[in-house]
């Protein structure tokens, strides 16, 4: 029995459409319109494009700005 190699090489995109880039956030459209402050590049004439890096350095400092709470803070909230 013969054997078959399959070599396949994967490019990650760099620049997104506004519907990859909101997929990539996992928000909708629509969502995606209202909360994202990163701005589009124009690379063609008419064809406006998102930055992975820059969507993704958005989605951190949402992160940084988010507190985790331990469970004696969330008792101590409640009470």
């Amino acid at each position: 029995m013969g054997t078959t190699n399959l070599n396949i090489s994967v490019i990650d995109k760099r620049m997104l459409k506004q519907s990859e880039a909101a997929s990539y956030t996992g928000l909708a459209i629509k969502h995606f319109k209202a909360s994202c402050p990163v701005r589009p590049v124009e690379l063609a004439r008419g064809t406006l494009l998102w930055d992975r890096r820059d969507i993704d350095r958005w989605i951190d400092t949402m992160k940084a700005d988010h507190v985790e709470m331990t469970r004696d803070d969330i008792l101590d909230r409640l009470s």
